[in-house]
This record gives C-alpha cells, sequence and structure tokens, in this order.
C-alpha cells in the first residue's frame, strides 16, 4: 500500500472510505513486489496497480464490489492461463494472491498516521493481518520506528510479536510476510509456544536501507563490507588516502569515499539504525572521528585495535573532553569474542555484535541461554523475558521479499 501512500493520504483526510487491493503472496514470476497495492474510491477513481496490467480489470472490479456491499475482506489468487492467453492471468507465469478489503478512515485513524508519516519521509513498518481469524483479516498497526505502536489485535502476545518482527523487518528496511501462532488442532505444548492465534501478517516497511559506515579502507574492510552488504545495509567504505580507497578493492560497497573520516562523518546523515565501523586504530584518523561520532544518534559504535589500543584511545578520548556515558557507547575491541584472525571471520565477529546490540540481546551461546530463544520487546527497547510473555516461539522467521 505504500507505493500509493500520497493518495491514500488524501483520501484520509477527507475521510473518503475507498477499497484496498494489496498482494500479499506472491509465486514463480510476478511483475510487481508483495504490498504493492491498488486502490478505488467511492467515485470510481483508481490509483496504483497490483500486476502492472494483466489482472487489474479484474481487480478493479471486486474492488467496486467491496465498496458496494460493505462486506468483509476477500481474497483472490491471479495465474497465468494455458488453456486461454487472453483470459484473466499473469502472462509473466506467475502467481499473485491479492486481499481486498474496504477501508474507512473514521475507523482506522492509525492508518491515515502511518500514510501521514509515509507523507513526511519517516520510517515506519504498516503491519497488515491478511489470514487468520475473519475478525482480524484486514487489521492494521502502525510501528514507527521509535515510539509506541498504533492499533492493537486483541492480544497483548500478539501485538508484541508483531511489532517486533516488524521492527526487526524496519531495521533491514525490508517488507515481508510473517507467520505466527499456533494451527487448529495443535497441542498448546507444540513447538509454536502459547500465541493464541494462527495469523499471516504482511508487514509493509518504509525506510531506506540502513546504513554502515567503514572507516579504513584495509582487508578487514573489504570483508565487512561484503557482510554488511549481505545483511541489507547500504556500505559506505571511507578513507583519507586516495590510494587505498577504490572502489576496485571494494566491490561490494555501495559508495567509496576519499575524505578525512570526521569531516565525512560531520557531512553525511546518520538515524538510529546507523553502524559506525572505525577500522583505521591511528590516532589521528580515530580521535577526532570518534569523538564526533560519539555524540550521534546512531545505533552502533566500534572501533577496531588491541586491548592497549583501546586503553589508549580511551585515554585520548578522555583527554578530549568525550564523557563517560558516551565512552560507555563504544564498542571497543570491536565485535565477538569469536576467537576471529581473518578478515572473513573478523567480518562475522563485527557484525553478529552488530545484530545482537540491535536487538538488545546478549551475544552468548544459545546452548548457555534458558526462555525462549526468540523474545519480543518493549516500544523503548527493553526485552521482555519468559516469564513476561511465555515461550514465544510463536515467533517464525519472515520470509523476505527483497
Amino acid at each position: 500500500m505504500l507505493n500509493i501512500a500520497e493518495t491514500l493520504h488524501r483520501w484520509c483526510r477527507e475521510a473518503r472510505p475507498f477499497a484496498l487491493a494489496t498482494v500479499v503472496d506472491v509465486s514463480g514470476s510476478s511483475p510487481l513486489p508483495l504490498g504493492t497495492a491498488l486502490a478505488v474510491g467511492m467515485d470510481g477513481a483508481a490509483v496504483g496497480g497490483v500486476s502492472g496490467g494483466c489482472v487489474e480489470a479484474a481487480v478493479y472490479e471486486l474492488c467496486q464490489q467491496v465498496l458496494a456491499d460493505g462486506g468483509p475482506p476477500t481474497r483472490a489468487r491471479f495465474g497465468y492461463s494455458d488453456d486461454d492467453a487472453f483470459a484473466v492471468g499473469l502472462t509473466c507465469g506467475g502467481e499473485i494472491d491479492v486481499l481486498v478489503q474496504r477501508v474507512v478512515p473514521a475507523v482506522e485513524p492509525h492508518l491515515a498516521s502511518a500514510l501521514g508519516a509515509v507523507a513526511a519521509g519517516r520510517p515506519l513498518a504498516v503491519a497488515h493481518v491478511v489470514d487468520g481469524p475473519d475478525e482480524l483479516v484486514g487489521r492494521i498497526l502502525h510501528i514507527p520506528a521509535e515510539g509506541a505502536h498504533e492499533g492493537a489485535l486483541g492480544e497483548e502476545n500478539e501485538d508484541r510479536a508483531v511489532v517486533a518482527h516488524a521492527r526487526a523487518l524496519l531495521r533491514a528496511g525490508r517488507t515481508a510476510r510473517i507467520e505466527l501462532g499456533r494451527a487448529e488442532g495443535e497441542a498448546e505444548n507444540s513447538g509454536d509456544g502459547t500465541c493464541p492465534r494462527q495469523l499471516t501478517v504482511l508487514v509493509h516497511v518504509h525506510a531506506p536501507r540502513p546504513r554502515m559506515l567503514i572507516f579504513g579502507a584495509i582487508d578487514y574492510a573489504s570483508a565487512l563490507s561484503h557482510a554488511g552488504s549481505f545483511l541489507g545495509y547500504r556500505v559506505t567504505v571511507c578513507d583519507a588516502r586516495p590510494v587505498f580507497a577504490t572502489a576496485a578493492r571494494f566491490p561490494h560497497a555501495d559508495e567509496v569515499v576519499t575524505d578525512w573520516p570526521h569531516r565525512y562523518l560531520a557531512a553525511t546523515e546518520v538515524d538510529p539504525r546507523t553502524a559506525i565501523c572505525v577500522l583505521t586504530h591511528d590516532a589521528k584518523f580515530d580521535i577526532p572521528l570518534l569523538r564526533l561520532a560519539l555524540t550521534l544518534p546512531v545505533g552502533y559504535i566500534g572501533a577496531m585495535g588491541s586491548r592497549r589500543t583501546h586503553e589508549r584511545r580511551i585515554d585520548l578520548l578522555r583527554e578530549a573532553g568525550v564523557p563517560e556515558d558516551q565512552l560507555g557507547r563504544l564498542n571497543s575491541p570491536i565485535g565477538l569474542d569469536l576467537g576471529a584472525r581473518t578478515p572473513q571471520e573478523t567480518a562475522v565477529s563485527i557484525t553478529a555484535e552488530i545484530i545482537a546490540q540491535a536487538n538488545h540481546h546478549t551475544g552468548l551461546p544459545l546452548s548457555q541461554g534458558t526462555g525462549p530463544i526468540h523474545r519480543t520487546a518493549h516500544a523503548d527497547g527493553r526485552r521482555i523475558d519468559s516469564e513476561a510473555v511465555g515461550d514465544n516461539r510463536c515467533l517464525s522467521m519472515p520470509t523476505v521479499n527483497r
């Protein structure tokens, strides 16, 4: 639905009911991605699309029908017809599932809020129930990058589970379907834990890819840029030395910048999802860079070096006037204790620490822990343990559509 957010936001402001048709599942070759939508207003005006033209007329008719009869959301599946090439279908050979629902802005104020945030360019996720109990299908939650979510599914555990997955997808900048809950007839002690209902939720994400800023054009930076790209980051490698800061040396980076690190950081955009990795371990670069980085609202700051280098770096930062609360944000020496030695192993160590910190987890071996593996969190990032919410194994890994 976010592909037509501007028009939908205007219709919401004008309190105009509309029908919303959303691609909620795709298989094979599909011309448009998961989450793409078409909407039809009460006056017959249409915006957006679900198939690039193949099945728009049929979906438009469904939208008009839902608007006219005011009935519950309905699902329709469209695929390629081998018998009649001119029949309604996807000539690309794929199949799509479309959910069509009637939206009354006065009943869904949090949808208007979410669409307004999209119009303002703020990152957010919209959790859209696309399968489950009839009374929940079509329900929407607005989940901003920071602060409390808007809307509810009716069960606190379900809200927490959906919000936790949505925030993870938001950090990665990905739209995806998630499955949670226990199938009808399954025992309560089955692998799906204690989520009371089986739901399929489509999480629409409006966010640029998170940034990974790597300072220091060394071999470790090449491996880290590869790992960062794999995880969905928009990777920048920056070094003041033009002979080392070349695109040829960092093929997995989105950009390679030749500039003094602190000067580049002062001029670029960061946000709470940004990871800053300082690999130069050279005081003339590190100290001005870290002094600035520790004042910024970023998600992760790490610096490479031995423990002796770390101690010297901390002394220099204190001499530069960096307060203790800011020093506490620095992950140094960078990475988790995996025994990493090669650049590739070190990249895994660093990215593992970034993931653990982003999810407010310990980074300890799962075999040494207790309670649920997938823990949800409050809006402020505090983890909720098993005593608070029960076993959250109902959280499955999302099916990502990039």
